[in-house]
């Protein structure tokens, strides 16, 4: 059956595949339609398995907020290079994560994964999709999602395409709540009050110190002293009510909170390739590895 560049056409609006694939499955399939969709849908999953091993550490953070900001999540979707992370197409895949995150709730990515979209496709067959389209490895590594309860409200902040915050809040200014959410995204903090931080995080600081301490040569009750001081600037350095606001450093956040009337419930911070190790390669390997791996 000879193939017309109108059958190639709807297959690409259908698929979103490569002109030549689509003509070449329609050849495959002796124009069949719907059987050429079925052979890319195969070939792209077989795609997307073959580039699974590579490391994709850049990507987005993607955030979404109900229209009643009761609801917050955050998403950090991975790409193999920033170049593809700035796509139209992977953003919009990385916002359509969040938003089913917020529909399905679901309890973790391997849970996410397995969801509906709103496209109709699940999670990991649109990844599988667009890896196959655009020809780079793609995971949907973690998300975030708060919800706000009694009368707090959702806030957020992006920097870029790289950071993100979603958090709870109540009372103060309109807007307070970005204004502290910028502060988080800047500063980092690790939980809202000095005793919510991690007693294992606590621990391990606290073993640094000790053995600083013990070289100094000083008393015991002085090493006591020492530890002591130093691991309440470190609880105020990690806690956001402990750190100095980043549009007014001569006042800790807690002070500014209990100026406005006003609290933190919860927040979360994502960046995007925390804790990835990235493989270091010149630009030419780089080009070079990849067109062998196409």
């Amino acid at each position: 059956m000879a193939i017309t560049a109108s059958m190639v056409k709807e297959l690409r609006e259908r698929t979103g595949a490569g002109m030549m694939d689509c003509k070449r499955a329609l050849g495959e399939t002796d124009g069949d339609l719907e059987g050429a969709i079925q052979l890319l849908r195969t070939s792209g999953a077989a795609k997307a398995d073959k580039k699974a091993g590579r490391v994709a550490a850049e990507g987005v953070v993607s955030i979404y907020v109900s229209d009643d900001k009761k609801l917050g999540v955050i998403v950090e979707v991975n790409s193999e290079t920033d170049f593809v992370a700035k796509g139209d197409e992977f953003q919009a895949f990385a916002a359509a994560v969040a938003a089913t995150v917020a529909e399905h709730k679901p309890a973790d990515v391997e849970a996410l994964n397995a969801m509906q979209m709103a496209s109709g496709e699940t999670v990991d067959e649109g990844r599988r999709n667009l890896v196959a389209k655009l020809g780079e490895n793609m995971t949907v590594r973690r998300f975030e999602m708060i919800e706000a309860e009694g009368d707090a409200s959702i806030s957020s902040y992006q920097h870029g395409l790289k950071i993100g915050v979603i958090m709870a809040s109540t009372g103060g200014r309109d807007d307070l709540g970005k204004d502290l959410a910028m502060h988080i995204a800047a500063s980092r903090p690790v939980c809202v009050t000095t005793d919510d931080v991690p007693e294992d995080v606590v621990a391990k600081e606290k073993e640094v110190f000790m053995a600083q301490a013990a070289e100094s040569g000083k008393p015991p009750e002085i090493i006591e002293k020492m530890i002591t001081g130093r691991i309440n600037k470190f609880l105020n350095e990690v806690a956001l009510e402990g750190q100095a606001f980043v549009k007014d450093p001569d006042q800790k956040v807690g002070k500014l909170l209990k100026s406005e009337n006003a609290s933190v419930q919860a927040f979360a911070r994502l960046e995007v390739g925390e804790g990835i190790e990235k493989k270091v390669e010149d630009f030419a390997a780089e080009v070079a590895a990849q067109a062998k791996g196409a």
